[in-house]
């Protein structure tokens, strides 16, 4: 590598790292503004600055090395990330049985058929340095609705076991019972999606558009796709929390049709003794 090359690297990165000092600075000084008020979240905001930090190095470093790699190491790539994000997802739900698993296909799912659909369509080409910040803005948005649609059919589930039990009773079918709760999963992960798509620059104008108009870009032309960008991401959002429902859902119920979702603490009488907890 020549050496003025080798110059003008080193000196973004000073500069980088000096910028992000500044960053880091500010956010401690919140951190110390939360702890004033009781609100303790040091350890925490320490830890995920430095694992930020270093995660995206890394991201930068690896992007550098294989700039010109092809299609295949670029879904390599997404492939991991989906695991990682499957990964995260699945921590903020240690009660679901098998929840690793479960965001795992949900996630792929959903941004796998995102992806898919622009690249064939043109919208997103292979090379790396498109592919991936490309598909892992939409991993990472699928991530997120994976994590709230479980959460939500999970809270409302074990909020309403008494009127899903009288249902049983009653016959209705297992599906039947718990639909009012799958539509609320799903619509809870598509809110933040709705949400950023109406407030589309009005509210905010999205990394990629302003990095597509500074690098010389027409900006409409740069608009249309950052709709496009956020688009996907809607319907990634929107197939990831339906499929991460109805795995979900699946697992609601034992194979008699008896709900086994309940409160942390709660069991349902299995016929030979003992309880049946969902976890």
């Amino acid at each position: 590598m020549p050496t003025e090359l080798m110059n003008i690297l080193g000196t973004d990165i000073i500069s980088g790292l000096a910028q992000a000092a500044g960053a880091v600075a500010l956010c401690l000084g919140v951190v110390a503004l939360c702890r004033w008020f009781a609100v303790h979240v040091e350890r925490e905001a320490v830890s995920s600055l430095a694992r930020g930090l270093v995660q995206m190095a890394i991201v930068g470093t690896i992007l550098a090395l294989l700039l010109q790699g092809s299609l295949l190491i670029g879904a390599l790539i997404l492939l991991g990330m989906t695991f990682a994000a499957a990964v995260t997802a699945a921590r903020r739900l240690p009660e679901i049985k098998g929840a690793l698993l479960l965001s795992f296909y949900a996630i792929a799912a959903g941004a796998g058929v995102a992806i898919v659909e622009m690249l064939a369509t043109g919208t997103l080409q292979v090379q790396i340095a498109m592919l991936v910040p490309v598909g892992s803005m939409i991993i990472a948005n699928a991530m997120n609705a994976s994590a709230q649609a479980a959460e939500r059919f999970k809270a409302e589930v074990t909020a309403h076991v008494g009127q899903i039990e009288a249902g049983l009773a009653l016959g209705a079918d297992p599906v039947t019972t718990v639909a009012p709760y799958v539509q609320s999963a799903v619509y809870a992960s598509l809110l933040p999606r709705l949400d950023m798509l109406k407030s589309l620059g009005l509210v905010w104008i999205p990394g990629v558009m302003a990095g597509m108009v500074l690098s010389g870009t027409s900006p409409l032309y740069a608009g249309i796709y950052q709709f496009i960008i956020v688009a996907m991401i809607l319907a990634a959002s929107g197939i990831t929390g339906l499929v991460m429902t109805l795995l979900m859902r699946m697992q609601a119920f034992s194979p008699a049709a008896q709900l086994t979702m309940r409160p942390h603490g709660a069991g349902l009488a299995a016929p030979g003794g003992g309880n049946v907890r969902f976890h």
